[in-house]
């Protein structure tokens, strides 16, 4: 079993005040390791417009390698403007994920659209930045990674990864859509696709993590690291109805595979869960596991999927 102590609340959008476009929402934490810096990418919002709908942008906060609570910047923009009209990204990039490869820093990201039977459709973009992650430019005004018969909306939530000299990216897809409360609630599952470039991909077009609090039970955020012989995996789960407060909100799962194409889920052993009280005393997830000069954190939204930001929690003992 995994041990985290939870080390609070590191970032607080609230706190920004010069920019319109960050007013709430921190979500989806991923990290880029710098010398002196960690670069924490975050999904963030400015004010719902007067028909009460949101757009979405990406940014970073630099965080003191050698204190995490100490925040040194915040972007003065987002890391990618929206896509133009009609395009798939037109109100929303999130979440991101980075990765660097050679002399860039290269970004996969979800693209979000409005539709009329349900509220948004999301497909998976790619970008690249060659200012050592401050900005981005989109590879082109289509997403990297669409829709299939298997996969018919919802592509979501990536996860970049190389190993054994192959890239990686973990992802959500939609299953269906389900009416609650006259209401259009997602569905969606874990799942991988595989490159050998990072550009053309090949979907293993199967639900890697097995449901356990029910059959439509919504997943996100598979977030996977390799130690002592396996691939492990935490993610974030949630019921499909009634999940914005604490009974049916999202959790922490844990999972691990010898080959990342079969995992065996164990959620007992995922460690953390939500607190008696504060910021995430209602859910938590988005997790993100990194290792910075020995210690072993992991990044995680709080209430509201993150509308008061993120925080982190210390490995306690060695990765099992």
């Amino acid at each position: 079993m995994f041990t985290w102590k939870k080390l609070g609340k590191v970032f607080t959008p609230q706190e920004v005040t010069h920019l319109p476009w960050l007013k709430e929402f921190a979500q989806a934490p991923a990290t880029l390791i710098f010398d002196d810096f960690v670069r924490v990418y975050f999904s963030c919002r400015p004010p719902a417009d007067e028909q009460g709908k949101y757009v979405s942008y990406s940014a970073w906060v630099d965080l003191a390698r050698d204190d995490l609570f100490h925040v040194l910047r915040v972007a003065r923009e987002p890391i990618l403007p929206l896509g133009g009209y009609g395009e798939f990204d037109e109100f929303g990039t999130y979440p991101v994920s980075v990765m660097r490869d050679n002399d860039v820093v290269k970004a996969w990201y979800a693209g979000w659209t409005r539709c009329e039977s349900v509220p948004f459709n999301v497909a998976i973009g790619m970008a690249v930045s060659h200012d050592q992650g401050e900005t981005f430019v989109k590879a082109g005004p289509g997403p990297a990674i669409g829709y299939s018969p298997d996969e018919p909306f919802v592509m979501s939530g990536p996860k970049i990864r190389r190993f054994n000299n192959q890239w990686q990216l973990f992802y959500i897809a939609g299953r269906k859509w389900k009416q609650v409360d006259g209401r259009a609630e997602p569905v969606y599952k874990i799942r991988m696709a595989t490159s050998d470039d990072g550009i053309n991909w090949t979907k293993l077009n199967k639900d890697l993590i097995p449901s356990r609090i029910e059959e439509d039970e919504a997943q996100a955020s598979p977030d996977v690291f390799y130690a002592n012989g396996k691939y492990h995996m935490f993610f974030c789960y949630r019921y499909s109805a009634h999940y914005r407060g604490k009974q049916n909100g999202y959790r922490i799962g844990y999972a691990w595979s010898l080959d990342m194409i079969t995992w065996h889920r164990d959620d007992s052993k995922a460690g953390i869960d939500v607190s008696a009280s504060g910021w995430d005393a209602e859910m938590i997830s988005y997790p993100h596991v990194f290792e910075l000069d020995g210690t072993v954190y992991m990044a995680y939204l709080g209430d509201q999927v993150g509308r008061y930001g993120f925080g982190l929690a210390q490995l306690e003992g060695k990765l099992c």
